[in-house]
């Protein structure tokens, strides 16, 4: 059976349904026919029309509801209580009647039915003796505005009110085990919360409209919105603001208003700050530009103040309105310290008219955010208490055309530091690091190869200009000057190198050179002396080339060309091969050990900090998709770091635990094949070094030596590195650091570890200046095995002188296992080239011996070991047949790149043993040797004069 309050509710909705269909029909419709001109006129009207469709929404919701009810009466047994409408579908049911709440109290607020019942007075005049027939509140005196209002507040009162009573009743009758009883639980506790709800809407409504009239028109129309609410008024509750001596505080649901003077202070609550450390002598409140307190003689008021003000600022970040009831009690509670929000900067400063969107913390940004400024300069990325500080994207506008500065960059208090990419709107591109906002360190600017220009320079800055050792690449007049710099110019010990060939080293003071230099040319000719600024031979000099030598004063002209006063020696004799490759630039200008402390330094910093994690990145670098010059498009992906080298905790971990050799080998290969480890960001950035001074123009036999004394360095640093993290990793592991390493274990690991692993990043330009530097004698030696192939076998090892007695004395005829074993020899011989590993060619080479000796121990019928005298004629044999190209670069770089631990070893005596037949094959085609080489004079006249480049 259907209960009482059931019957009771079904008799009220009827009066409900009726009761919203007459004001919708009689009230509501009337009102919608006005048209207005105004805007206050149109807002008006639009207001009414909302509250209309909230009506209707109300009025389709209680019918559904009727229906449910009616249903319910007339089959109680076959429909149960928790089918109603009113119990199961209550957050429903509850959210219409909140809307119609907020679309009245709005109407209230800026007086809505007034001004529409005032535009057709007559109308309702006649209707007043049928509204007060129909509805409640209309009385036959006061205004039809009032009457209105009252007459569309009051049945939606007593409905709401009857509702939570039947509810209640309906709750208290129904048994602890019906099955609909959490449902009318529910929906009782939701319509007495909608009573309390409305009853703190209704009166917020009231003393935001009469709040209206106590401000000047000026002050209306800047803060009076339909939606807006008052909810404190220090008129009301008194409180002082310092410093800004408001004389009166408003707390509306979404802004704080201070008003002082003419001047209105506005700040929007979800950006303001209560202080919870401050004391109960004062309320301290934190926005974006502003720092004030509020102060009361009341403790109580100050109390009511806090609260009010913590509740609203919470109540803005929800974006609703607080259900039950705003404010209910003085609970304390505390405003987020972290939110996200959007600000646009009014004070004088750097951010003045900038929009900050993004996380805030106290009242500054802090995390991730954009800034914008009105002239199109945006800044993303990570802000720390209110200053740029970790990665960001800033797109900087220029003066003229469409383009943008665009600065990917680590940031730090505000200005670039660390390592960045700047692409600039005149096409220059700088990879670097910077410091205090300024190129500072090592780093990269290159223009583009559409620049009329082209200009490279690879080297350190300080403080923004070129400082220290650098390289600059000068396209546009084909050469490459290596060297010192100062204050953006080339300032002391340097060197140039032209695409013609042509090396000039000197002392260069504010861009040009002074003082005595030397010159050398492709063809090896020297001259040593004094030039002019732009490098044109000027005063007194000696010149070397093949086959005389001039001593004297030189000088040059436009008719003229060059020409010189002195004594000639033609007597001179050829230069020796051997002792111009000893002709080497740069040696004793540039210690190799301070030419790239821009690159070494970042890294000795990051490990003497400890690897923090939050630098790593700093360190590194970073990748990063092109960005687009236009503010549209700022954004900013980047690559995430590979989860096998990721975070610096777990690179450290894994360092600690690989140090036995054969783990600690897989270890640094690892570390150095990857551009996100420490290391292999160290040794990449090594390699453009490298690459920017020794390729291209680069590529001369002079710098030979200078270039392989640095990629020794590099291995030597790279060690210093890796022991660096190993230290750091075991430090966090709480375990005793490495002892110090003496000279003689450090070179072992270097050239037995390093050096093989990271000399394939180098070796490609390096074996190139080896062979430019030993081209003649690899030509010579060319010539000669053309002229040794040209013998057959037995011939050859006759020719050679090669003991007989090391083959059957009856038959000279190699036997199918001699001739074999020789193959062998051969093909272990031509592995050397196979590998950039000096060791693994020392081993080819030591495996070759192993099978002559093995050839002459078969052909004796017994173990013989081969002195120096007999091993040389059939190794002679084995280069011969082997026809290894470049040889000669071959042995000098396996000399240079060995471990110097093997000096005076078997290694060495091999690897002099090949030299001695490299030698011995040279002086076979040496008389077929007949090559041109061009001349000092010409290799000046390809260079233009600095004037006219």
């Amino acid at each position: 059976m259907c209960s009482p309050e059931e019957a009771a509710l079904l008799q009220l909705e009827e009066v409900f349904s009726a009761t919203l269909a007459r004001i919708s029909n009689r009230v509501l419709q009337p009102l919608l026919t006005a048209e207005p001109s105004d805007p206050q006129g149109r807002e008006c009207l639009r207001l009414l029309q909302q509250l209309h469709g909230c009506a209707q929404q109300l009025w389709e919701v209680t019918e559904r509801s009727l229906r449910a009810l009616r249903e319910r009466l007339r089959h109680p047994d076959a429909i149960g209580l928790e089918s109603l409408l009113l119990l199961l579908e209550a957050d429903h049911v509850l959210q219409v009647h909140m809307e119609y709440i907020e679309s009245y109290t709005s109407c209230v607020v800026v007086q809505a039915f007034q001004k529409a019942a005032k535009q057709r007075s007559r109308y309702w005049r006649d209707q007043r003796k049928d509204l007060r027939q129909l509805l409640w509140g209309v009385s036959p005196k006061g205004s039809m505005g009032t009457a209105l209002v009252q007459a569309l507040r009051q049945p939606l009162t007593h409905h709401v009110q009857k509702y939570a009573l039947l509810l209640l009743s309906l709750r208290d009758t129904i048994g602890e085990c019906h099955p609909a009883r959490e449902l009318v639980v529910h929906a009782a506790t939701l319509f007495g919360d909608l009573q309390s709800f409305m009853k703190q809407a209704l009166d917020q409504a009231e003393a935001t409209q009469a709040l209206w009239h106590t401000l000047s028109s000026r002050l209306r129309d800047a803060l009076c919105t339909p939606a807006r609410r008052l909810l404190q008024d220090s008129q009301d509750v008194p409180v002082t603001v310092t410093p800004l001596r408001a004389e009166r505080a408003l707390l509306f649901d979404d802004v704080l208003v201070l008003l002082q003077g003419h001047s209105v202070h506005t700040f929007d609550l979800k950006l303001v700050w209560v202080d919870p450390e401050q004391d109960g002598c004062a309320v301290h409140l934190l926005t974006p530009e502003e720092e004030f307190f509020f102060g009361s003689k009341s403790p109580q008021d100050l109390v009511v103040w806090r609260h009010m003000v913590t509740q609203a600022v919470c109540q803005a970040l929800r974006g609703k309105k607080d259900f039950p009831v705003l404010g209910a009690g003085l609970v304390s509670c505390e405003t987020p310290t972290c939110r996200s929000g959007a600000y646009t900067f009014r004070a004088e400063g750097r951010l003045c008219q900038a929009t900050y969107e993004g996380e805030w913390c106290r009242g500054r940004p802090h995390g991730k955010g954009t800034l914008k400024w009105p002239d199109g300069q945006n800044h993303v990325g990570s802000f720390c208490q209110g200053l740029e500080h970790g990665f960001g994207v800033c797109l900087v506008p220029q003066a003229s055309e469409d383009k943008f500065d665009c600065y990917k960059c680590h940031w730090r208090e505000g200005s670039m530091c660390g390592y960045g990419i700047c692409e600039y709107g005149t096409g220059e591109e700088y990879k670097g690091y910077f410091q205090a906002g300024l190129r500072h360190g090592f780093g990269v600017l290159e223009s583009t190869r559409q620049d009329p220009h082209p200009c490279k320079y690879t080297g350190h800055w300080e403080r923004g200009q070129r400082s220290g050792y650098g390289i600059q690449e000068d396209g546009d007049r084909g050469e490459r000057y290596i060297g010192m710099w100062q204050a953006d110019q080339r300032h002391g010990p340097g060197l140039i190198v032209t695409q013609a060939g042509v090396c000039y080293q000197g002392t260069f003071q504010a861009d040009k050179m002074v003082g005595p230099g030397t010159l050398l040319s492709e063809d090896d000719s020297l001259y040593e002396g004094t030039f002019t600024r732009d490098l044109t031979l000027l005063g007194k000099g000696k010149l070397t080339s093949y086959g005389f030598t001039l001593e004297g004063s030189f000088g040059s002209g436009a008719q003229r060309g060059l020409y010189t006063q002195g004594v000639l020696d033609m007597a001179t004799l050829p230069p020796d091969p051997s002792s111009t490759c000893k002709r080497q630039l740069g040696l004793g200008a540039f210690p190799v050990e301070s030419r790239w402390q821009g690159v070494y330094g970042p890294f000795r910093d990051f490990v003497r900090a400890g690897c923090p994690g939050d630098l790593q990145e700093a360190l590194l670098g970073f990748h990063v998709q092109s960005l687009r010059e236009s503010q549209e498009y700022l954004c900013c992906e980047r690559t995430p770091l590979d989860d096998s080298v990721g975070r610096m905790e777990d690179i450290l971990e894994e360092v600690a635990q690989h140090r036995e050799p054969e783990a600690l080998q897989q270890c640094l290969r690892k570390a150095l094949s990857s551009s996100l480890h420490p290391l292999g960001k160290l040794l990449r950035t090594l390699m453009l070094t490298f690459q920017a001074t020794y390729a291209g123009f680069g590529a001369n036999k002079h710098l030979q030596g200078l270039a392989q004394e640095e990629v020794k360095q590099h291995a030597r640093e790279l060690w210093a590195a890796y022991r660096g993290l190993l230290q750091v990793a075991l430090q966090r592991k709480g375990e005793a650091p490495e002892e110090e390493e003496d000279v003689e274990t450090r070179n072992r690991q270097v050239h037995g570890l390093v050096l093989p692993l990271m000399l394939p990043s180098f070796y490609s330009e390096l074996f190139t200046l080896y062979l430019l530097l030993h081209e003649r004698e690899d030509r010579l030696y060319s010539q000669g095995i053309a002229n040794l192939s040209l013998f057959p076998d037995i011939q050859l090892l006759e020719h050679l002188d090669v003991q007989k007695h090391l083959w059957p004395r009856e038959d000279l005829t190699l036997t199918t296992n001699q001739r074999h074993s020789l193959v062998s020899a051969t093909e272990c011989l031509q592995k050397i080239i196979t590998t950039v590993d000096p060791r693994e060619k020392q081993e080819a080479l030591e495996r070759t011996y192993e099978e002559i000796e093995a050839t002459v121990s078969q052909a004796l019928g017994q173990e013989h070991k081969l002195p120096m005298d007999d091993l040389l004629p059939l190794l002679i044999y084995v280069v011969s047949r082997a026809r290894i190209q470049h040889l000669g670069a071959e042995l000098h770089l396996t000399r240079d790149m060995m471990d110097p631990n093997h000096t005076g070893g078997r290694y060495d005596f091999l690897l002099t043993a090949l030299e001695s037949c490299y030698q011995h094959i040279q002086r076979d085609g040496r008389h077929a040797s007949t090559a041109h080489r061009p001349g000092l004079q010409g290799a000046l006249v390809a260079r233009p004069p600095l004037d006219q480049a």
